[in-house]
């Protein structure tokens, strides 16, 4: 299993790249998040089965969060603890390309969309906002208000262009038209606990699930909002991060902060089909590669990355 070391970094997030399966991203933070800088590590999978750095861009805060540009292979969007985002130039690593500033807390979650009609980019943050860019612009198109508290997690669809979900500490599921930030199409509160993820199925444009601090996760279908199509059951403690498979229609992986990632089949059973405990601390950052079939990354706060291939997706068919 190839395995990376960020020493003294506390990883937050971890993305492979869409144009090239070799390539991935962590984004971390010093001494937990709560204080110190923050280092964005670029790095390749090599032929031996190792993970190589090829490089690192430093930030005077945390980096809570990373993802790639849909359009540029050499573009990656961190969000840090300074309420910021920067836009990096995998090529120039040095210093960022552009600095968006709006945000009066700390930014949690980016998104970049991935629908062809479409390039903007999507924050959530602390402030209790959701904001949308456009990458080429350095002020806002649009804040989205509605959420109580602070929000963790916002999402576009890849399916409809201008839909997008957001989740936050009020315990509520928001869906959004980001034409019309006024109010939330829909809402529901999903979790009796702070709502941490949300993802999209890859398969239904109707579909997507969410994760709470109270451990579970749990599927909705936007045609009836009224009650979980699904729920899973087995963390023990919050479910950091989710995500659906891109190779498989009711696969899903989660990481939490009981130190283990896991994998569900949500057609098959309420429970995991395998749960990996490769950490020794909370996991953060989860991610399918999209161009090689059952491959997940993930990071956690013991400074470890992992790239690995769980033995449940070996012989499940698409």
């Amino acid at each position: 299993m190839p395995t990376y070391l960020t020493p003294n970094r506390h990883g937050y997030s971890v993305r492979f790249s869409p144009f090239q399966p070799e390539k991935l991203v962590c984004a971390t933070s010093q001494y937990f998040g709560l204080a110190g800088g923050g280092t964005l590590f670029f790095l390749e999978l090599t032929g031996d089965g190792s993970l190589l750095e090829l490089s690192t861009s430093l930030w005077p805060d945390g980096l809570f969060d990373v993802v790639w540009s849909e359009t540029d292979a050499n573009t990656v969007v961190t969000a840090s603890g300074d309420g910021i985002l920067q836009l990096w130039n995998v090529a120039f690593p040095q210093v960022p390309q552009q600095t968006l500033r709006e945000h009066k807390k700390e930014v949690y979650s980016v998104d970049w969309s991935q629908t062809r009609q479409e390039q903007f980019i999507l924050s959530a943050s602390w402030d209790c906002t959701v904001k949308l860019w456009d990458p080429n612009r350095l002020s806002s198109l649009a804040t989205f208000l509605g959420h109580s508290q602070l929000v963790y997690n916002a999402m576009w669809s890849p399916h409809v262009p201008a839909c997008f979900a957001s989740v936050s500490g009020d315990g509520t599921l928001r869906i959004w038209n980001s034409h019309v930030p006024q109010r939330a199409t829909l809402s529901i509160r999903a979790h009796d606990a702070e709502v941490l993820t949300c993802c999209w199925c890859r398969y239904d444009q109707n579909i997507l699930a969410t994760g709470g601090s109270d451990g579970l996760i749990r599927g909705w279908d936007l045609r009836n909002f009224a009650s979980p199509i699904f729920e899973q059951k087995g963390c023990e403690y919050a479910v950091r991060r989710i995500q659906f498979s891109p190779h498989h229609m009711s696969i899903l992986a989660s990481v939490s902060y009981d130190f283990t990632t896991r994998i569900w089949d949500f057609k098959a059973s309420c429970e995991a089909i395998e749960t990996i405990k490769h950490h020794s601390e909370f996991v953060y950052g989860l991610d399918f590669n999209n161009n090689v079939q059952g491959q997940l990354a993930d990071c956690g706060w013991d400074s470890l990355v992992h790239v690995f291939n769980p033995r449940s997706l070996a012989a499940i068919t698409k």
